[in-house]
C-alpha cells in the first residue's frame, strides 16, 4: 500500500490516524505563516522577535508625568537649599535661563517632609504616602538632563530622543524592533486623561518614518475606548472576514515582496477585526475584584481616572501587549505638573492624583508575578529649578531632574546619580536622554546601536549617534 493512502476498507480508527498527522500539519502552517517564517518578507511585521540578548523585561508601562514635577519637592532633599531660602543663588553656580526666569530669583526651599522609606531608606517627600510602601522596588535617576526648556520640544526629546517632531517614538522603536506577543490587541497602547491632549500631541507617541503599524494606538475614556473599532451598522463578523480574505488574495497577487508597507497595512486590518472580539474583554473593569478596584482608587473621584488607566495598563501587558503609555497632565494648566505660580497647591493636586494608582500598580504586578518582566518606567520632560518664580513657584529645569524605574530587571531600592546642593544641575553619573533610552532598551534586550531603520540612505536609531548603558541600573 502506497503511503498516505487509505484503502476503502480502512476502519474509523485507522480513517482518523492517517487524518490526524494532516491536521498538525495544517496548525503548523498556520503557525508559520503568523510569524512570517521562510518568507521573504514577514507576513505579520507584528510577529515576535528575538532580542540581540537576554532580555530583562518583556513589556513596558511608561507613566508620563506632562509638565516637569519637581525632583527637589518628591525626590532629592536639599538642605542648603532650605539653609538658603530666600537668597541668591550663589554665583559660582551661574545664572540658569529658563523660559520665563533668567536666573536672578532668590532661592526657594521646599516646605514638603522627607521620610526614609523601606530596607533602602530611600528619601520620598509627603506628597506621595502610598508610593513609600514601595521604594524597595525603585530605582531613582536622579542626574538626568536634556536639551530644551520648551515643553514640547522636551515631550519631543524623553520621547523619540529628538526634540523636533517626526521621529519614532520609544514605543514604536520597541515594538519595531520586539513585536507583540498578542494577537488579538495593539502592540503599542497609550492612554491621555480626559482634559486633553499633552502638549506635545500625537507625535510623542507616533512611528515617525517607521511603518505606521508601530505608532501607539489611542485608547480613551468610556465604554468604547478604542475608536472606529465597531462594526458598521448592518455588516456582518463573516460579511467583514470575507472582505479581508478577498482583499488579501487581490493584494497577494499583485504584491511586490519587498513592499513592507503594504503587508503592515494588511497585517493593522487583521489585527483590528482579531480586536473587535478580544479588546472588549481586555479593558472590561468589571471582571475585577472590588478589592483590586478599591487598591487603584477606582472608587475615589481624585484617583479614579488615573487608577482606571493604571488598571488597563496592568490587564494589557498581562496579555501580551509589548508597551503601554500613560499620561498624567494635558488640557488646562491647572490639570499638568506645571508649577508656575505655586508649587505645593499644583503639586498636591496632581500627587492626590496618582500616588495611589501608581503604587497599587507596582504592588499588584509584583503580587501577580508579572513585575519581574515589566519595566515601569516614571519620567518627565523635565524638572523644576531651585530658584523662585513669583514667589511661589518654580520655572522648568533641564539641566538636572529626577525619573525612576522598577521591576524588569531594575536593581531597586537605590538611587544612581546625583544633582548638586541646591538640585540644579546633574553633576555626578549624569544621564542624557540618550543614555536613558539606552538603557531602556538594554532591560528589554536589545542594542541600542544594532536597533536601526534604513531612512534617507541613513541607519537611523533611537540614540541618533550618541548613548550608552546606565550599568548601575541593571539588577
Amino acid at each position: 500500500m502506497k503511503r498516505g493512502h487509505i484503502p476503502l476498507a480502512a476502519s474509523r480508527r485507522d480513517f482518523l490516524f492517517q487524518a490526524g498527522g494532516g491536521l498538525g500539519g495544517i496548525a503548523l502552517s498556520w503557525l508559520l505563516a503568523r510569524d512570517g517564517q521562510g518568507a521573504t518578507t514577514p507576513v505579520n511585521p507584528l510577529a515576535a522577535r528575538k532580542p540581540h540578548h537576554e532580555a530583562k523585561a518583556k513589556s513596558v508601562i511608561f507613566l508620563f508625568m506632562v509638565g516637569g514635577p519637581s525632583q527637589m519637592d518628591l525626590f532629592d532633599p536639599k538642605p542648603e537649599l532650605t539653609r538658603l531660602h530666600g537668597k541668591p543663588l550663589p554665583p559660582s553656580f551661574g545664572k540658569p535661563v529658563s523660559q520665563f526666569t533668567r536666573g536672578d530669583t532668590p532661592l526657594l526651599a521646599s516646605t514638603r517632609k522627607f521620610k526614609k522609606h523601606g530596607k533602602s531608606g530611600l528619601p520620598l517627600s509627603d506628597l506621595m504616602p502610598h508610593l513609600a510602601s514601595c521604594v524597595d522596588d525603585i530605582c531613582y535617576l536622579n542626574s538626568c538632563w536634556c536639551t530644551s526648556t520648551v515643553h514640547a520640544p522636551a515631550m519631543y526629546e524623553l520621547h523619540s530622543g529628538r526634540t523636533i517632531m517626526g521621529y519614532p517614538s520609544l514605543g514604536s522603536w520597541v515594538t519595531y524592533g520586539l513585536g507583540s506577543e498578542s494577537d488579538n490587541l495593539p502592540a503599542y497602547c497609550v492612554m491621555i486623561q480626559p482634559e486633553g491632549t499633552p502638549e506635545g500631541g500625537a507625535p510623542c507617541w507616533g512611528a515617525g518614518f517607521l511603518p505606521t503599524i508601530y505608532q501607539g494606538t489611542l485608547f480613551r475614556k468610556g465604554a468604547h475606548p478604542i475608536q472606529n473599532l465597531n462594526l458598521p451598522p448592518g455588516v456582518t463578523t463573516q460579511q467583514q472576514r470575507h472582505t479581508l480574505d478577498l482583499l488579501r488574495k487581490m493584494n497577494d497577487e499583485q504584491r511586490d515582496p519587498s513592499d513592507t508597507e503594504l503587508s503592515a497595512r494588511m497585517a493593522s486590518y487583521e489585527l483590528a477585526f482579531r480586536m473587535q472580539s478580544a479588546a472588549p474583554e481586555a479593558v472590561d473593569l468589571t471582571r475585577e475584584t472590588a478589592k483590586t478596584r478599591t487598591a487603584y482608587g477606582l472608587d475615589d473621584r481624585r484617583t479614579a481616572d488615573f487608577g482606571t488607566r493604571c488598571l488597563l495598563a496592568r490587564r494589557l501587558v498581562e496579555r501580551g501587549v509589548r508597551f503601554v503609555q500613560l499620561y498624567s497632565g494635558g488640557g488646562p494648566l491647572v490639570t499638568q505638573w506645571d508649577a508656575h505660580d505655586d508649587i505645593n497647591s499644583n503639586h498636591e493636586r496632581m500627587c492626590a492624583r496618582v500616588d495611589q494608582p501608581i503604587a497599587a500598580l507596582l504592588q499588584d504586578l509584583k503580587a501577580r508575578g508579572l513585575l519581574d518582566s515589566t519595566l515601569v518606567v516614571w519620567a518627565s520632560e523635565f524638572g523644576r529649578l531651585p530658584t523662585s518664580q513669583g514667589g511661589k513657584g518654580r520655572d522648568h529645569n533641564p539641566y538636572g531632574f529626577t525619573m525612576w524605574l522598577a521591576g524588569g530587571g531594575v536593581k531597586g531600592g537605590q538611587t544612581v546619580g546625583a544633582t548638586d546642593e541646591f538640585g540644579l544641575r546633574a553633576i555626578k553619573d549624569r544621564i542624557s536622554v540618550n543614555d536613558f533610552h539606552a538603557t531602556l532598551l538594554h532591560l528589554l534586550g536589545m542594542d541600542h546601536e544594532r536597533l536601526t531603520f534604513r531612512h534617507n540612505g541613513r541607519d537611523e536609531r533611537l540614540t541618533d549617534v550618541a548613548g550608552k548603558v546606565v550599568e548601575q541600573v541593571v539588577g
